[in-house]
């Protein structure tokens, strides 16, 4: 179940957090936009502005509705002048019922579970990478306990099956599940060609059942792909999965790059998670907003027989939502032409 839910930022918000002047409004915005089911907070802002991450800088709370921070569908975002300078508000529309739903309307309140108010971006992309993906040192990699066999000398174990690995003190007294993991590429800055670190590829979950000297034995309750001897047993992280995030400009200058795409392909495009080389040590935050450019192209000068470099171009925006030391996880969220690894990342104005 989606748990997820939007709240604009708080005090931030409740005037404007910047002078307005610098924010554009989109050429043939609407002045109502009523919002739909699987709208985002991006859509919405979208539809008004230019640079969408600057929706904080137009939002004024209207101080006669419950819980004005909350945008469900139904809802009207309208357009208004405030001493002469735009800014955007909310008008509660009719009740917007999903199956399942319970919802109660007074006339002054609404009472409906959290999962119909909109989120900020489509959750459904980055679900697992919020949870199970990791990125870790080799060191702690190669100190995590291994995978020794499967029931019956096999090989290749799925779901239900049972495993063996090698024994390590507490793993009886644990209630959490174990992660499967196999590590993954290493991610390398490819200017200063420092180990930033490894992906731990998820693969699955297992639950401890027994040991015996220094060999225990789990049974694998969730796979992702297949499991094999080799493969790392992690304790599954006990930490609050960050689902509600308020897109925004840095508050610092960023300049990074794309070091990995998670789909395989190697054109990235429109909701593909990507890996950055920036991470918390570079004051990287959830909700972050960069812009991606495309490196330009050096061609030779057919007449002066000179070699001469294109310009960079932008070519999409992304979205920070998870961060590890050296290295952040983002979304991409719009993508005017292919992307790729290599292609770099700054602040978007």
């Amino acid at each position: 179940m989606m748990k997820s839910f939007l709240r604009l930022a708080g005090g931030c918000l409740l005037g404007i957090a910047m002078q307005v002047s610098a924010v554009e409004l989109k050429p043939g915005h609407p002045d109502v936009y009523p919002v739909k089911q699987g709208d985002t907070l991006w859509d919405i802002s979208n539809a008004f502005l230019s640079d969408p991450w600057l929706w904080p800088e137009l939002w004024h709370v209207n101080p006669q509705i419950n819980n004005p921070h909350l945008i469900y569908p139904g809802d009207l975002i309208k357009l208004v002048y405030v001493n002469g300078k735009p800014g955007l508000t909310v008008e509660r529309g009719p009740m917007v019922f999903k199956k399942g739903d319970t919802v109660k309307l007074t006339p002054q309140v609404r009472s409906e579970p959290l999962k119909s108010v909109i989120p900020a971006i489509p959750l459904e992309h980055i679900q697992s990478f919020l949870k199970n993906n990791r990125v870790m040192t080799e060191e702690e990699i190669d100190a995590s306990p291994y995978i020794l066999s499967g029931d019956e000398d096999h090989i290749v174990m799925g779901l239900g099956d049972y495993m063996y690995a090698r024994y390590q003190p507490g793993w009886e007294d644990a209630q959490q599940a174990y992660g499967v993991y196999r590590k993954g590429p290493a991610y390398i800055d490819p200017e200063t060609k420092e180990l930033l670190g490894f992906a731990a590829l998820d693969l699955g979950l297992a639950r401890f059942e027994s040991s015996e000297d220094e060999v225990a034995r789990f049974k694998i309750t969730n796979s992702n792909e297949d499991i094999r001897p080799n493969d790392r047993l992690i304790p599954t992280e006990e930490r609050k999965v960050d689902s509600v995030f308020y897109p925004k400009s840095p508050d610092m200058e960023v300049n990074g790059e794309i070091l990995h795409v998670f789909s395989g392909v190697r054109n990235v495009s429109q909701y593909d998670v990507v890996v950055l080389n920036r991470g918390d040590r570079d004051g990287m935050s959830i909700g972050d907003v960069l812009a991606v450019h495309t490196k330009g192209s050096i061609v030779k000068d057919r007449i002066t027989k000179e070699l001469v470099k294109l310009p960079d171009e932008r070519r999409g925006i992304l979205m920070v939502f998870r961060t590890f030391e050296k290295v952040s996880y983002g979304l991409i969220l719009r993508a005017e032409a292919p992307l790729k690894v290599g292609d770099f990342v700054k602040n978007p104005t």
